[in-house]
């Protein structure tokens, strides 16, 4: 298919994350008096910058969350992480084939510089990733699903939208993506296809993205 840049979400498709971050974070709003299940912060605020929790809790309750509650979020995600985070299963693979094939990659996060940095120490993937392939919604003004992230990346990469694609498995980056103009793999490991529309096309298993970009694994 000819792509000049694939570009990865993290948290889901990079770092099996999701699962740990939507549990602290529902057992923290629920703590704070925001009851929230498990259920209902995937479908809230999976693939979104933490501003996005802020923004619904207060257009909710009318109620603001605690002034060190990012810190305090953080500090609980980053222990868990450092206890459990694995990589999401065959993703290694998938980078070395485009390492093999000259196919430029980078990542594209809601998550803060950070969190990434973090994230991949624990799950094994740092050797993967320059400093200068990683972009987060820190670096742009509006977070997905706006597709200014998406575009920073590849303006950053040298690389025009169209000959861009994004691997994704949020209906929010779905969105971001679409936006910007770029062709979108779901990853259907956390929510399946129907969640997940306006994809270019869906996945299950990484060891089928290969075949998805016309890349020989």
């Amino acid at each position: 298919m000819g792509y000049d840049l694939v570009i990865f979400d993290n948290d889901g498709v990079l770092v099996d994350s999701e699962p740990l971050a939507n549990s602290i974070l529902a057992g923290y709003l629920t703590e704070l008096g925001h009851p929230t299940s498990y259920e209902e912060s995937l479908s809230d605020y999976m693939g979104a910058a933490v501003h996005r929790v802020h923004d619904l809790v207060l257009e909710r309750t009318g109620q603001p969350l605690p002034g060190d509650f990012d810190e305090n979020l953080y500090a609980r995600t980053f222990a868990a992480f450092e206890r459990e985070l694995k990589p999401v299963p065959g993703v290694e693979g998938v980078l070395g084939a485009l390492i093999e094939s000259g196919v430029s990659y980078c990542l594209a996060s809601s998550g803060s510089h950070e969190r990434i940095r973090v994230g991949h120490r624990a799950a094994g993937l740092d050797e993967w990733f320059e400093e200068e392939w990683i972009f987060s919604a820190d670096d742009v003004g509006k977070g997905k699903p706006a597709p200014d992230l998406f575009l920073h990346a590849a303006r950053s990469m040298g690389v025009e939208p169209a000959r861009c694609v994004v691997i994704e498995d949020s209906p929010l980056g779905v969105r971001a993506a679409a936006a910007a103009g770029m062709d979108v793999y779901a990853f259907t490991g956390m929510l399946p296809a129907d969640r997940l529309p306006g994809a270019t096309g869906y996945f299950g298993d990484m060891g089928q993205l290969l075949g998805l970009l016309g890349i020989q694994g």
